[in-house]
């Protein structure tokens, strides 16, 4: 059984351990060049920041920021020079160690669909620490992200006397409501685009539920009655999510863009 104690997350919600990123293909679109300053919106514990670190060089700058105190603690362990504690939907970003040059870039990867609070405030804080003519490049949640396993997690919220709506943290924008986003912003769209991607779930939607469900919709409940509702969930999801050999998986549906900050 999947251990859902609660001591495995920090007070954000979040859990390094659990959460561990790999590069990509937004790492392609940013295209980082030697010598560029970048900063990773979400960079959690670290390992795709190392990757841009290494590809802007010596002579370059990556800065990681995240809400997770967890995670920014394990960036650091795992070597990344400059990461700190941020919420990157605060109404202002503060600078970081007393550096006031603007960036080259704001990268971020399967982060920003839990900016649900203020996707708005984001993008003008990613402005805020751009240059003129700066870009971003981001992968996250869009339309359809998880589709089934979401809507049994209303449903099975919802027959139990709670408000799914407010409980869900999750922001999965169409490509059209996101566009309009940059651009309100002052932000170009050079390339915007939904990208499926079936998911393999070792441990089956009970586990990912444990994952990622358990410290955010459920982060108030207690353990008991987290677990009874997320073996519902999974129960209710196998004929969807499992195949005839057993194995698990989820849709995922990826938003992912490159946009310009107009001069």
């Amino acid at each position: 059984m999947t251990d859902i104690s609660k001591s495995q997350y920090d007070s954000s919600g979040w859990s390094a351990s659990l959460y561990n990123k790999t590069a990509h293909p937004v790492l392609e679109l940013l295209a980082p060049v030697p010598g560029e300053r970048i900063i990773d919106f979400g960079c959690g514990s670290g390992e795709v920041t190392l990757e841009l670190m290494k590809l802007v060089g010596s002579e370059g700058l990556v800065v990681g920021v995240d809400a997770s105190e967890h995670m920014i603690k394990q960036a650091k362990a795992n070597g990344v020079d400059h990461a700190s504690v941020v919420d990157i939907q605060a109404s202002e970003l503060a600078q970081f160690d007393g550096d006031d040059q603007k960036y080259d870039a704001v990268f971020s990867n399967a982060v920003l669909h839990w900016c649900k609070k203020s996707p708005r405030g984001v993008l003008q804080n990613a402005k805020r620490v751009l240059k003129p003519g700066g870009r971003i490049a981001v992968e996250m949640g869009g339309f359809l992200n998880c589709i089934g396993v979401r809507s049994t997690i209303h449903h099975v919220l919802r027959g139990r006397g709670y408000d799914p709506v407010a409980l869900d943290p999750w922001f999965f924008p169409t490509v059209e409501e996101y566009r309009e986003l940059l651009i309100s912003e002052g932000f170009k769209p050079i390339t915007i685009e939904l990208v499926p991607r079936i998911t393999p779930l070792p441990e089956g939607v009970y586990g990912w539920l444990a994952t990622f469900f358990r410290s955010s919709f459920l982060q108030g409940f207690s353990d008991e009655l987290a677990e009874e509702i997320m073996r519902e969930v999974e129960d209710l999801c196998r004929v969807d999510c499992q195949d005839v050999f057993g194995a698990w998986s989820v849709m995922y549906m990826r938003l992912r863009y490159l946009a310009v900050l107009e001069q």
